[in-house]
């Protein structure tokens, strides 16, 4: 009876054995398979950001351009669109860019093609480039004669932040850098909300009032990306009731009485006397409660008004300027 019972234990241990190992095993099977169903998804996922060619799209003066296959050779007019074409990796394909364009520091290195407004056509075609990007400065007529030239001019429009996002993702679609884009987009966004969290819970009583000059004598009213950087950072624009770019009228802003003044470092007039020592000296504005307290802030130009990747950056100093108290470290 005895040793019929440790036969019986025995067949019981070797059952629950085989029974362990077949569960195992199967586990092990199904680890193996979802491994490589998200390898396929993984893989399927890279495959939608490679840019099927040909593609077709338009730019801002709603021409039509067909490409074939990644520009090889790109020349940027703009240091708006420099700095998103090496935001995103093109570096190499980068063969010219705008006398004004020092960022990223290998920008510098680039053979120059003259000005953002007229660029030197003779530079141009001497690029040999494939592709040539601008921005807002330069008008339709002057990008009508380019064409003309047989120059294969593509702008750029950014009057809100949203533009900007879109503007970089084309980018990146055009030249196959479809995944860098989105990462330099999704980084935007990050600090967006940073800054949106931030301010998220201000009242209308704590907002401050804001005044900014990002040139002298010129200001932003409604419609413009950098108003749309003042309202997400929480200010209230004094501007806002105006359309645009626009100049300034000292006495309406003395009238207003913002709490901050914004203007952009390294502007100058044509003495080059800076935007400060500009709004130091004009008569009454002593008067503003910002000047009284102080509260005359510069602030990069480039991140201010250029449309192009930092923008973000230059809407995290905003608001730190504004609500320094809000962005302890």
């Amino acid at each position: 009876m005895k040793k019929w019972l440790n036969l019986m234990l025995i067949l019981v241990l070797a059952l629950s054995i085989a029974a362990c190992g077949s569960v195992n095993n199967k586990e092990q099977e199904n680890n193996q398979n979802n491994e490589l169903e998200q390898e396929n998804v993984t893989g399927a996922q890279q495959d939608d950001l490679k840019t099927q060619y040909p593609i077709t799209v338009k730019d801002a003066t709603g021409q039509e351009f067909t490409f074939d296959k990644a520009p090889e050779r790109i020349v940027s007019t703009s240091p708006s669109e420099t700095e998103i074409l090496f935001a995103i990796g093109l570096d190499e394909e980068i063969v010219g860019v705008s006398d004004f364009d020092e960022y990223p520091e290998a920008a510098k290195e680039k053979p120059k093609m003259g000005g953002v407004v007229k660029p030197n056509e003779e530079a141009m075609m001497a690029a040999n480039a494939d592709w040539i990007v601008t921005g807002v400065s330069m008008k339709e007529d002057v990008i009508e004669q380019m064409r003309g030239l047989g120059l294969n001019v593509f702008k750029f429009d950014s009057n809100h932040l949203e533009d900007v996002k879109n503007n970089i993702l084309l980018v990146g679609q055009i030249t196959d850098r479809q995944e860098e884009a989105m990462k330099v987009v999704e980084q935007m966004d990050q600090e967006i909300q940073q800054v949106r969290d931030a301010v998220k819970d201000l009242t209308e009583e704590q907002k401050k009032k804001v005044y900014i000059e990002f040139s002298p004598g010129w200001t932003v009213g409604k419609g413009e990306f950098m108003d749309e950087l003042l309202q997400i950072a929480g200010g209230i624009n004094i501007a806002g009731d105006m359309e645009g770019w626009s100049q300034i009228s000292e006495e309406k802003v003395i009238e207003d009485n913002p709490d901050v003044i914004l203007y952009a470092e390294g502007s100058m007039d044509e003495q080059g006397t800076t935007i400060k020592d500009i709004i130091l000296d004009r008569s009454g504005w002593e008067a503003i409660q910002a000047v009284q307290d102080g509260l005359i802030i510069g602030l990069n130009q480039d991140l201010l008004t250029r449309p192009g990747p930092r923008l973000t950056q230059g809407l995290i100093e905003m608001a730190k300027a504004i609500y320094p108290e809000r962005f302890s470290e």
